[in-house]
């Protein structure tokens, strides 16, 4: 397990990796290898965001014990993608980054994409996925006091997820079909999309509603009884 000592080198791969490098790759893959790399861009996001989740270790004991709660909460997310219809895969990356930190939180959502696909199709829309998913996670664990504390923010926030990720998934409707950004185009995506979106938002409050508090108290004993 490789643990990142130099401080400032951590710093900077924490802000950089999720905020510039991976939406960099992600942008290049729909625009410049289209169709034709996008597995090979979907395993970059995959390696940087796993570098972004190393970032966090300052101790390898307590890095590695993150690893497994981080791996069994993607599990779970892999899992949840099954549910028809309404899915936990967002909620399980919040309740990541709430207790974890944003660097888990990035990776739950990030890999829950690329992994639940192995089923649900792998495609040039997957890099789109794990970027949407990994940023909700990310920003979640920036605002994880704020939200810990104020349940009514912590459900907002969650509906808002679902507003972003429609609103990054429509970015690649764009990209994809016009192999530009088109203001005009991307409009009429997000409004042909507004029923998923929906579907989203109230499938992320239902979800964050039910499991935020329950899973949050298993985690919190966790973390207390193993020192994370």
């Amino acid at each position: 397990m490789t643990v990142i000592r130099n401080r400032s080198l951590r710093t900077v791969l924490k802000y950089a990796l999720p905020l510039i490098l991976i939406p960099a790759l992600v942008a290049l893959g729909a625009v410049v290898f289209r169709k034709d790399r996008y597995l090979l861009v979907s395993l970059g996001v995959a390696v940087l965001s796993i570098l972004l989740f190393y970032t966090s270790f300052e101790e390898k004991h307590i890095g590695s014990r993150r690893m497994v709660l981080t791996a069994i909460l993607t599990a779970l997310s892999v899992i949840g993608r099954f549910i028809p219809f309404f899915k936990p895969v967002t909620a399980l990356t919040v309740i990541a980054a709430l207790y974890l930190g944003a660097e888990s939180g990035f990776l739950v959502g990030s890999l829950s994409a690329i992994l639940s696909n192995i089923w649900f199709g792998q495609g040039p829309w997957t890099p789109f996925q794990m970027l949407s998913w990994g940023l909700i996670g990310l920003f979640a664990g920036y605002l994880s006091k704020l939200l810990l504390k104020h349940r009514s923010l912590l459900l907002i926030y969650g509906v808002l997820s679902g507003v972003l990720y429609s609103m990054v998934m429509d970015i690649w409707t764009v990209l994809w079909y016009q192999g530009y950004f088109d203001i005009a185009y991307y409009l009429a995506a997000c409004v042909s999309a507004l029923p998923y979106t929906i579907l989203y938002a109230v499938s992320n409050f239902l979800f964050l509603f039910f499991l935020a508090e329950p899973m949050g108290r298993k985690l919190n004993r966790v973390k207390i009884k193993y020192g994370i």
